[in-house]
């Protein structure tokens, strides 16, 4: 039958048990209906809150925005054609402010094309006038299902959202530890590789600082630094496989000799690359040797054929052995090693590193030497590269 004031006096005895049980379930849901005819409203009203809704009327669109400002509501019941600001441009302001917000469209207009333009619109259902008093229940009780089911589906996103960060987050922390333990690894092959060959001690860490710092004045990325530290560090990590009469002969190596010395490139990559993580860095290490013009060793590369890891390390390696005492020399200052790394920029040297290297000022290069001679018992060299790649 269809809604009269007559039913809504004698609703209060006419619930069903199972809208009597979904009233109880749910915490009151409130509900604005808007409708310019104010017995219309009313009755509405008044039948919604015979079944325990919480109703407020807005007399046509202007008034109900204000009303949707002032309160949060679960539901809206609209009628179309209204003064003013009518139904089908107030559910548009709706679903574009609120569109978790459902709107049920009451009209008396019996055409389905305003229908399904209003459903296009956004709004949940239609009601046509004069509707019965259990259509108009159950179609709010559609509604605000639909409404609950939005959210609790947008909760348990938020929920999945925050796990998913969370364990990313304790991914993220798990591998910085992971990868802390391979460079103390990294760096104890390094110490191991001093004292097999003192000539060179600290040499490793500092060409590591020299290359780190280089690669961050050429804007390479934080990620590839990294690659570049470990190829660095582990350049020489095949002399491990020379043996101590060559290494350590204090004159000169006859040429069969240099070629054995040479393969240390090789055997430096052939120990790097089946790891994972070294990659990248064994590539560095096959190839530090390697000169611009492609008169380097051992497979004669030039330019960008060289990686660009090993073409920055060739100046770091270059500036470190000029500004360090040798056996058979002494060390010479950082003026020196530019002028060197110039007159060799375009034949052993990539032209654009030099560029870049000869910016930055020698106070930076004093400061990382010193920095790395007595950085022993503070921190490790891959903890002072992962801090200027960052920084």
């Amino acid at each position: 039958m269809a809604l009269s004031l007559a039913d809504v006096k004698t609703m209060g005895t006419a619930r069903s048990p199972r809208n009597e049980g979904d009233a109880r379930a749910r915490k009151p849901a409130r509900v604005l209906v808007v409708d310019d005819e104010a017995p219309v409203r009313t009755m509405i009203a008044a039948a919604l809150e015979r079944h325990g809704y919480t109703v407020e009327q807005a007399c046509d669109g202007r008034d109900a925005l204000e009303a949707l400002e002032m309160n949060t509501f679960n539901l809206v019941l609209t009628d179309i054609v209204m003064n003013d600001l009518n139904g089908i441009a107030l559910l548009e302001r709706i679903h574009a402010l609120q569109p978790n917000l459902p709107v049920v469209m009451v009209t008396a207009v019996h055409d389905i094309s305003v229908a399904i333009d209003s459903m296009r619109r956004g709004a949940y259902d239609y009601l046509l006038k004069p509707f019965e008093r259990e259509q108009l229940l159950n179609t709010v009780e559609r509604a605000l299902n639909h409404r609950q089911a939005l959210e609790e589906t947008q909760n348990y996103h938020q929920s999945l959202e925050e796990m998913v960060r969370a364990r990313t987050e304790m991914l993220r922390h798990a591998m910085e530890d992971l990868e802390h333990s391979y460079d103390v690894t990294l760096e104890a092959l390094g110490d191991a590789l001093d004292l097999k060959d003192s000539e060179t001690e600290g040499h490793s860490k500092r060409v590591t600082a020299f290359a780190i710092a280089l690669a961050r004045a050429m804007g390479i990325p934080p990620e590839e630094i990294k690659i570049i530290a470990r190829g660095a560090f582990l350049h020489d990590i095949g002399k491990m496989a020379i043996p101590d009469e060559i290494l350590r002969k204090p004159g000169k190596l006859t040429a069969e000799e240099q070629d054995l010395m040479r393969e240390h490139c090789a055997r430096g990559y052939n120990m790097l690359r089946k790891i994972p993580f070294l990659a990248g860095a064994a590539e560095i290490v096959f190839c530090h040797q390697e000169h611009f013009d492609g008169n380097g060793y051992p497979n004669r590369l030039a330019g960008r054929e060289i990686p660009i890891g090993a073409r920055i390390f060739a100046v770091a390696d270059t500036l470190d052995a000029i500004t360090s005492d040798r056996p058979y020399r002494k060390a010479r200052g950082f003026d020196a090693a530019r002028q060197e790394i110039l007159h060799c920029s375009g034949t052993q040297f990539d032209p654009a590193v030099v560029e870049v290297f000869l910016k930055i000022p020698n106070e930076l290069w004093q400061e990382l030497r010193s920095e790395i001679s007595g950085q022993h018992m503070r921190f490790s060299t891959f903890e002072l590269a992962r801090t200027q790649a960052a920084s």
